[in-house]
C-alpha cells in the first residue's frame, strides 16, 4: 500500500479540482440529482468541494480555513428527509466522473467510491429532518487508504 495520501494520489488540487468538475457536471446532467441544485448554488461550488474533498483525502485544510466547518457542511444536505434514490444517483455520478478524468488505480477507485458512498449515506444524511438540529463544532472526517480515520 502507498503511504502517498488519497489527495496526493489524485493528483494533488488539480486532481481533486477535476474530479470535482465531472462530478458537478455530471449531477446537473441527471434529471434527479440536479433538483438538489434546482434553487441555485455557489458559484464557486466546484472549488469549494475540491477543497473539501482535498481536506477530507488527507490534503491541506483548505475548506476549512476558508470557507467553513464540517457542520456548515452538513447543514446544507439537512432538513429535506430522506432521499436514497437521489444518494444512489449521485453516487452513481461520482463514478462515473471517476471514470471521466481516468482515475485508473482501482485501489484508489474503490477507496473514493467507498468515501463517497459513505459520505453520501452516513454523514450528509445524519440530520435529515432539520438542518437546525446539526451541532456545532463537527470536524470534517479524514479518509485514507484504510477508510474513515479516528
Amino acid at each position: 500500500m502507498t503511504t502517498d495520501t488519497l489527495f496526493e494520489a489524485l493528483g494533488g488540487a488539480a486532481g481533486v479540482r477535476r474530479l470535482a468538475h465531472a462530478w458537478h457536471e455530471r449531477v446537473l446532467a441527471d434529471e434527479v440529482v440536479a433538483h438538489a441544485f434546482s434553487h441555485g448554488f455557489h458559484p464557486q461550488h466546484t472549488e469549494r468541494l475540491a477543497a473539501y474533498w482535498g481536506e477530507a483525502w488527507g490534503g491541506p485544510p483548505t475548506y476549512s480555513e476558508q470557507y467553513g466547518s464540517e457542520s456548515s457542511v452538513v447543514r446544507m444536505h439537512s432538513g429535506n428527509g430522506p432521499h436514497e434514490e437521489m444518494d444512489r444517483r449521485a453516487i452513481a455520478c461520482f463514478d462515473q466522473a471517476m471514470d471521466d478524468v481516468e482515475v485508473a488505480d482501482s485501489t484508489l477507485w474503490r477507496v473514493l467510491h467507498d468515501y463517497f458512498a459513505w459520505a453520501t449515506t452516513v454523514s450528509m444524511a445524519a440530520y435529515p429532518q432539520r438542518a437546525g438540529d446539526v451541532p456545532e463544532g463537527l470536524r470534517i472526517p479524514r479518509w485514507s487508504w484504510n477508510g474513515l480515520q479516528a
